[in-house]
């Protein structure tokens, strides 16, 4: 019997909960009803069937993503898993190509996921688009070199009691970054607010202008017993923060700072212009390190690049490679942008930029400049269109997404 592509009916989602709970080895629990079936609804389910079993999973989650300024529709790729016995004979590749087809004729342009092995998915045309950058800072160690330590005035809050207020500043906070999502209250409740993975009471710190307007948050845990010291072996755990100015966001770190039993302030989703490197006093003694953040791949190029904010007007002509999984995306794109927007129209002729679908979502959220991809030799074009490309694409902000899916 061959093998059968299609979405796995509701009475079929115990399968999908027993392959995902041993592809990802307990992960995501054990047993037909772990996470992942618990969030996961059918239609967003592409599966291969051998009869009636669940051989192969895939999952599409609607998703709205920022992108410099606008809202574009996204495909959050999830539970994407074969059993072993099944593997090595291209179900994946199979399932993709049709997913990709699927979410273009949805209209979601872009596709990402957070990746269980990079070699996998750069096969696939996705390009890691932002690090998690982490940090580990003692409060004694929480100062500004300047001394300026914030002129918000910070309190606390429960999550009842703050999450309306939170979500406030999220809308603002994202509004013209790159790769954040728009979240929904689940989305909130399996991140920044999950209780089943936090380490201990969930607490909100609101910082307040000198308008009494919300201008900044962080969403952070407080346990002891996490560090060996003699008189300071608590830990806050941040979970998540946001600023809609400088002195929000050192108002914030300030109020950290005033937990004199705690030895440990540890936050590990970051992003990698995250400004505490320029204002600590002692910048090194946050012990940073980035660790892989989320993939992005452009579903359809010329949707992708017209609902795309941009800063700069300008025209340029960019060629695709070869896209085998997503063939419509071959060929050449003129694209023009005027007043912060775009119109993009299949070109003729010779192009600005020659680059492949990976490379082009790298340029596409601010990852990296043309010109660092020309060093590379992952893109070719003459210095005077890298220089128009890099004014084109350049974002106030590095592409972050502190969301798991």
């Amino acid at each position: 019997m061959p093998i059968e592509l299609r979405s796995a009916r509701s009475d079929e989602l115990d399968q999908l909960g027993q392959l995902t709970s041993y592809v990802y080895g307990g992960n995501h629990g054990d047993g037909p009803e772990n996470t992942i079936t618990a969030t996961t609804r059918p239609e967003w389910t592409l599966c291969a069937f051998d009869g009636p079993r669940l051989v192969s999973s895939f999952s599409t989650i609607p998703f709205t993503m920022r992108a410099n300024g606008t809202a574009v529709p996204m495909g959050g790729v999830s539970a994407v898993g074969t059993l072993p016995e099944y593997r090595r004979q291209g179900l994946v590749r199979r399932i993709a190509t049709r997913a990709f087809a699927d979410m273009r004729e949805r209209g979601q342009a872009v596709a990402s996921l957070w990746a269980s092995q990079a070699a996998i998915y750069q096969r696939y045309g996705y390009a890691m688009a932002s690090v998690l950058r982490s940090y580990r800072v003692d409060t004694a160690d929480i100062a500004f070199h300047d001394g300026d330590d914030g002129t918000s005035r910070v309190e606390r809050l429960d999550v009842s009691s703050g999450y309306d207020l939170v979500k406030q500043v999220y809308i603002a906070f994202i509004a013209d970054r790159m790769c954040y999502l728009h979240r929904a209250r689940p989305l909130w409740l399996n991140n920044a607010l999950d209780e089943g993975d936090a380490e201990g009471p969930i607490h909100i710190a609101l910082a307040r202008g000198a308008d009494g307007q919300p201008d900044g948050y962080a969403i952070y845990t407080l346990r002891a017993g996490k560090r060996d010291h003699a008189s300071r072996g608590q830990e806050v755990v941040i979970r998540d923060l946001a600023w809609l100015s400088p002195g929000a966001y050192r108002s914030l770190w300030s109020f950290i700072g005033r937990h004199d039993l705690v030895g440990s302030v540890r936050w590990d989703n970051a992003p990698a212009d995250d400004p505490a490197v320029e204002f600590f006093m002692e910048p090194r003694l946050l012990h940073a390190r980035d660790h892989e953040g989320f993939w992005l791949r452009v579903v359809d190029v010329p949707e992708a690049l017209a609902g795309r904010g941009w800063d700069a007007d300008g025209e340029l002509t960019i060629a695709v490679a070869e896209d085998s999984l997503a063939p419509w995306n071959t060929g050449t794109w003129r694209v023009s942008v005027s007043g912060g927007s775009a119109e993009v129209a299949s070109g003729n002729g010779s192009a600005d930029l020659r680059l492949s679908v990976k490379a082009l979502a790298l340029l596409y959220t601010g990852r990296r400049s043309a010109r660092e991809l020309r060093a590379w030799g992952m893109l070719e074009g003459e210095p005077v269109a890298l220089r128009r490309a890099d004014a084109l694409f350049a974002t106030p902000h590095a592409p972050h997404c502190p969301d798991h899916f």
